[in-house]
């Protein structure tokens, strides 16, 4: 019995996965501005384009929180901020694929390390159908504003108790920008760099001509419903707050990863939090958080002030730069996919790449499973899906980082962490705290994905583990 309770938490030496990068067959392509790219690709997009109106409007799950979701997000960045420390002193001694993953294998043991990695391939497929879902609302904004319409059965879930069949906008951007990932990294980066610095300069535009449109009146109440919906709420944004989880998994992709992961994590989150408060103080003054649109805000926005034509250029550029959000998160799940794969705890069929460096397999597993989520389920519940995972993720990123400081502690760290053990503990509340603002549902999903992933650790990924000497794979590769 005690043989198998060392086996599931036996720890994956660092010289191993040093060893392991050089030869992944993944191609080193990005540089310091490219990884923040990514970062502020994965954390821009629907957090400022849909959820900030979702949750500032409310719907039959939560009443809205008015102006107070700038406090919504505020919370959720500050729980953010101590994880992306706690991700960047990682990335600077292990810039690796598996991220997360990677971290809770090393520090915490195999077990640990699973229950991450197996969180994050349901995580992350859902983040990219949200985003989907985000997108599919500001494509019908804007198709209505030039007098196009797509049948109302075809743009919404029977869920939603509107009348809808399926989102079928929402299933075709998921698989297009599975295709675009498909095209290789150095593709996907230069896409996503261009593509960044459009949606960057469009919410820049989008503050900088709405700020003439404020209503001081709107602001009246800020906290209409009191602070449990505001918390509620910072649980929900969540979701917009953590694009450099995700960037971390390219790091072996990265030209200069110990040096360049670290401040492309701190950078892109800082750059992400500063457009998000001044985009919310936008939305919330220009119109009443009771008449947001909350699946297209600013094209509500502009059309309320009577701009409906800038409303609708918004609504084309906002379709675009939410793409990049779903890249971000749709590499994030193929690497860690691969990353699992290789280290024997899911199949080696999963962790083959193509000539140019691309784990096309995992690329079009996971894009499929993210289109099937957008089409038939609502934002709300898929993105409370989403930010449990997540939230649990951090928990274990930030106890392993205190752990790992104690037990390696004169490992080379390109990056450390400020006032240890302070920061990651806060981490680990504020995560906890926002995982239990969710509703039971979301638990009840996420227990039950919970225990596939043990089933499937325990038939197959314990056995096969290249962490166990009897390892199937072990046995062929020697042979």
């Amino acid at each position: 019995m005690a043989q198998n309770v060392n086996s599931v938490f036996r720890r994956k030496p660092i010289e191993q996965i040093d060893d392991e990068k050089n030869d992944s067959g993944l191609f080193r392509s990005l540089g310091l501005w490219q990884l923040t790219a990514i970062g502020i690709g994965g954390i821009i997009g629907v957090g400022i384009f849909s959820l900030a109106g979702l949750v500032a409007h409310g719907d039959e799950s939560s009443p809205g929180v008015g102006p107070a979701v700038l406090i919504s997000f505020l919370v959720a960045g500050l729980a953010s901020a101590a994880a992306a420390l706690s991700y960047a002193e990682f990335a600077g001694m292990i810039p690796r694929a598996g991220s997360a993953y990677t971290y809770g294998y090393v520090a915490l043991g195999e077990l640990i390390g699973w229950f991450i990695g197996w969180d994050l391939l349901l995580e992350y497929i859902a983040i990219v159908a949200v985003v989907a879902i985000g997108i599919s609302g500001y494509l019908n904004f804007f198709l209505a504003g030039i007098g196009l319409e797509i049948p109302h059965q075809l743009t919404s879930t029977f869920d939603e108790g509107t009348g809808g069949w399926i989102n079928l906008p929402a299933i075709l951007v998921c698989l297009l920008v599975t295709w675009i990932l498909s095209r290789g990294t150095k593709t996907f980066g230069r896409f996503e760099l261009i593509a960044v610095g459009i949606k960057v300069v469009l919410i820049l535009f989008i503050i900088g001509l709405g700020v003439f449109f404020v209503n001081t009146n709107n602001y009246n109440p800020f906290i209409p419903n009191g602070f449990g919906p505001v918390f509620t709420g910072a649980a929900t944004v969540f979701f917009a707050v953590f694009g450099y989880d995700a960037m971390s998994t390219a790091a072996e992709e990265a030209t200069d990863g110990k040096k360049h992961m670290p401040k492309a994590i701190i950078y892109s989150l800082v750059i992400a939090m500063i457009l998000y408060i001044a985009a919310t103080l936008v939305l919330t003054g220009m119109q009443n958080y009771k008449d947001i649109d909350p699946k297209a805000g600013f094209g509500s926005a502009f059309t309320s002030v009577g701009m409906p034509v800038i409303a609708t250029i918004i609504s084309a550029f906002a379709v675009l730069s939410i793409l990049t959000v779903m890249l971000t998160f749709l590499l994030g799940v193929t690497r860690v996919w691969f990353s699992m794969s290789r280290d024997g705890l899911l199949p080696q069929w999963f962790s083959k790449v193509d000539k140019g460096g691309t784990p096309q397999r995992v690329t079009w597993i996971a894009g499929g499973g993210s289109a099937l989520l957008a089409g038939v389920l609502p934002i709300r519940q898929v993105a409370d899906l989403t930010n449990i995972g997540i939230l649990a993720a951090f928990v274990v990123v930030c106890i392993s980082v205190i752990v790992f400081r104690y037990t390696k502690p004169n490992e080379p760290r390109e990056f450390r962490l400020p006032w240890m053990p302070v920061v990651p503990a806060f981490g680990v509340i504020a995560s906890a705290f926002l995982i239990s603002q969710l509703h039971w549902e979301t638990w009840l999903r996420f227990l039950v994905w919970l225990i596939i992933g043990l089933a499937v650790y325990f038939f197959y990924g314990r056995h096969h583990s290249l962490m166990n000497p009897a390892s199937p794979r072990l046995k062929d590769a020697r042979s």
